[in-house]
Formats: C-alpha cells, sequence, structure tokens
C-alpha cells in the first residue's frame, strides 16, 4: 500500500498552504507524503513562521515553491487554501480529488503589529481545526 500524497496550494505559498503542510506533518506523522506550492513564488511569512513556533512547529527552515515542479507528479490529493489558487488551479495529468478550503490571507492584514499576530493565530487555528475534522473523517470505515 503506497503513502497517500497531499499537496496544498495558495498563491504565494507563504503562509496558509505552508502551515497546512507543517500541520499535517505534525498531526498525521508519516501516514501522508505533503508539500506545498504556491501559483507564484514569494517567501515564509516570518508571522506564519511566528504562530506556528507558538503552537510548537517549527517551520524555519522552510521556503515557498512553485507549483511547477509538482504538476506531473501523481497525488492523492491538491487542496487549495484560497480562493484565488482555487481558480487557478490546473489540471494534473493523474487522477486526484481536489478539495477547497478558503481561509482568509493574513499577509494582507492592516493594522498594529499586534493586530497582524491576531490575524495569523485565527486562520493558523482555522487550518488546524479544519485538517483535524478532515482526518478525523477519513479514518471512518466505510460502509
Amino acid at each position: 500500500m503506497t503513502t497517500p500524497r497531499v499537496l496544498f496550494l495558495c498563491t504565494h505559498n507563504s503562509a496558509r498552504s505552508q502551515m497546512a503542510e507543517a500541520f499535517l506533518r505534525a498531526l498525521a506523522g508519516q501516514r501522508f507524503e505533503v508539500a506545498s506550492a504556491g501559483t507564484e513564488v514569494t517567501r515564509v511569512h516570518p508571522l506564519a513562521i511566528q504562530t506556528m513556533q507558538e503552537v510548537g512547529i517549527d517551520m524555519a527552515g522552510h521556503t515557498s515553491k512553485s507549483l511547477d515542479p509538482f504538476l506531473d507528479q501523481p497525488w492523492d490529493y491538491v487542496i487549495t487554501v484560497c480562493d484565488s489558487a482555487n481558480e487557478r488551479c490546473p489540471l494534473f495529468p493523474h487522477p486526484t480529488k481536489r478539495l477547497h478550503w478558503s481561509f482568509d490571507d493574513p499577509s494582507q492584514a492592516t493594522g498594529s503589529d499586534e493586530d497582524r499576530l491576531e490575524t495569523f493565530r485565527r486562520v493558523r487555528n482555522q487550518i488546524h481545526a479544519r485538517l483535524r475534522q478532515w482526518l478525523e473523517n477519513l479514518e471512518e470505515p466505510a460502509l
């Protein structure tokens, strides 16, 4: 039996998809092969790294990656975590299950440093909750 492969996709691969990748690794260990990518490449947002560190997950070594090298690979799940990536997501040549989970872009948050940090925390917590729910549903036996 092969390990299921999951690709998280957002626009810049700077926050949401990076957090989802890191959370799935932390929650499911070796049960999945997981990666993240963006339709555009930027950098991993420092507040994404900081807020994940607050929950004990180190993303310091993560880098923003383009979707292009992942297109020809087989993925069991491609999960878009922003509306823009969902609209721009190309067709993958191998059979895959596409899921769309829309989260606000924390990197677009405005206000004080504390306001921006709170936005990252809120989105982080939403991603964590959605992944836990998804994993629980995957573990239900087939009827």
